[in-house]
């Protein structure tokens, strides 16, 4: 049940706003940008349908089995254009891989063409067309208020516990933990953040991207970095503000979903949509930060990731239905534990490294060896929907998790279940403790973060955080 969790989001539709003819079409800023929507899905390197490779201005001017496809200065005289326009069974995209490209576009590719199909001055033409066009892409300013709530898919405490950082739309948001009152807004280049961690010295690590576009993990200054103040916030610019954005550590070709960092902040690990976890050692600080291993273990999206606190192991959740671990120093798989059989969403590791935790789409939590043969211990239900999220509390021998269900739960180390926490009214993607343990903190799918006393279960404070959204108080019951 993904839902529109790692899906474009219609507050993105809105945002980007509408795109303005200019009097001579830019191959690419017009034309590259309606290829890699419509075409490049079966015309990548890889694929290459028809042995046409068109991820190179160069490739799309050279064709593939049926030769040279535009005529600059004659559309009507190569395929290019007509096959897109076309209403019989030659059309492109093919009727059974979408629908047409909208008729609006296909007359930009048509001036193009007519044009001359040009070239951009200063752009090579062997240069890589994603590559290019992410390079040139500008994020939207996030609006002051929303006019629909934001998904939360990622939230964390400030390392004193007293705020609350969430991920919104191009930004983060920070929020008084007693009190709900926005205090920050950073601007960022992801749309969505889906994991984030305070580094050792509270540089803040963030894993996120625009789904199906680029994906990565950037690092922040949120805390001593200054802004401006617009209505009493503070505002940062986490896209072009060097005091903000501290360090790009690496980005991708679709979203980066889970990130994970070592107590002592020496080992970072984040894995996404391209089945791949970046393994990075801080150990001689951030500025010197190395990669030092990719790791493909799983068949598909990795959804989630926990190392143990040594960094000699990487447990992951896959959509693959696995969890799986990976021995850091010896560069080798070690357990694939395979028992929820279905999508599994998120992982943790007992602190000393003697237990893996992990839940999934069958609506379990279940622990298991994390060395041997990875045998399942436990398994325990209570969750009466899918299971997201899985985090260890810093402090005590207590697990939290969140579900599809509205509730968050607490558990003990060995799964007897203790409190629900209630309060958010859909689906609970993100979960966490605040570093002393005592708090815990949760975000849902219509903006909702709760934070409730991990000691009783009572709220502390429960709010919208969207910034600026109008929210409807609840009708009071007929009596």
């Amino acid at each position: 049940m993904l839902r529109r969790r790692y899906a474009f989001s219609a507050l993105a539709l809105l945002l980007a706003g509408p795109q303005v003819a200019s009097a001579q079409v830019s191959f690419i800023n017009d034309v590259a940008p309606i290829l890699k929507e419509n075409c490049f899905a079966c015309h990548d390197a890889k694929k290459k349908s028809g042995k046409y490779d068109m991820t190179t201005f160069e490739k799309i001017m050279a064709g593939g089995v049926n030769g040279e496809p535009i005529v600059p200065g004659k559309p009507a005289e190569g395929e290019f254009h007509s096959l897109m326009v076309t209403t019989d069974q030659r059309r492109m995209p093919p009727r059974d891989k979408g629908e047409a490209v909208p008729k609006d576009k296909a007359a930009v590719i048509e001036k193009w063409i007519k044009e001359g199909a040009k070239l951009d001055a200063g752009i090579d033409p062997k240069a890589d067309l994603v590559k290019e066009l992410r390079v040139r892409w500008k994020p939207p300013v996030p609006p002051k208020a929303y006019p629909f709530p934001v998904i939360v898919n990622a939230l964390t405490f400030t390392p004193d516990g007293k705020q609350v950082v969430v991920g919104g739309h191009h930004e983060l948001t920070v929020w008084d933990a007693a009190t709900g009152k926005l205090a920050k807004r950073i601007r960022t280049r992801a749309e969505r953040a889906y994991g984030m961690e305070f580094l050792p010295g509270g540089l803040l690590a963030v894993a996120g991207g625009r789904p199906g576009q680029e994906g990565d993990v950037r690092v922040y200054d949120i805390l001593k970095a200054k802004g401006k103040t617009q209505d009493g916030v503070e505002v940062l610019d986490g896209v072009s503000d060097k005091a903000v954005l501290v360090k790009h550590l690496f980005d991708v070709e679709d979203s980066v979903l889970c990130l994970a960092v070592t107590p002592d902040g020496k080992t970072l690990a984040a894995g996404g949509c391209d089945r791949a976890v970046r393994i990075f050692d801080l150990s001689n600080g951030l500025a010197d930060a190395k990669l030092t291993q990719t790791v493909e273990n799983h068949a598909d999206w990795v959804l989630g990731c926990a190392l143990s606190a040594d960094g000699k192991y990487l447990l992951t959740a896959g959509r693959d239905k696995t969890a799986k671990v990976w021995d850091i120093k010896a560069k080798e798989s070690v357990v694939t534990f395979p028992e929820h059989q279905n999508i599994v969403y998120g992982v943790a590791v007992k602190a000393d490294g003697s237990a893996g935790f992990s839940v999934g789409a069958d609506k379990q939590l279940r622990t298991w060896k994390p060395g041997g043969e990875g045998k399942q211990v436990k398994n325990a239900g209570g969750h009466g929907d899918e299971v997201f999220k899985v985090v260890a509390n810093p402090k005590q021998p207590l697990l939290a998790t969140s579900s599809a269900d509205k509730t968050v739960r607490l558990w003990t180390a060995d799964l007897a279940p203790g409190k629900v926490l209630s309060g958010l009214n859909d689906f609970v993607y993100a979960v966490a403790f605040s570093p002393d343990g005592e708090l815990v903190a949760a975000g849902s799918y219509d903006g909702g973060v709760g934070v409730w006393s991990v000691k009783d279960g009572t709220p502390v404070k429960v709010f919208n955080a969207s910034p600026g959204i109008v929210t409807k108080e609840p009708e009071p019951k007929k009596k």
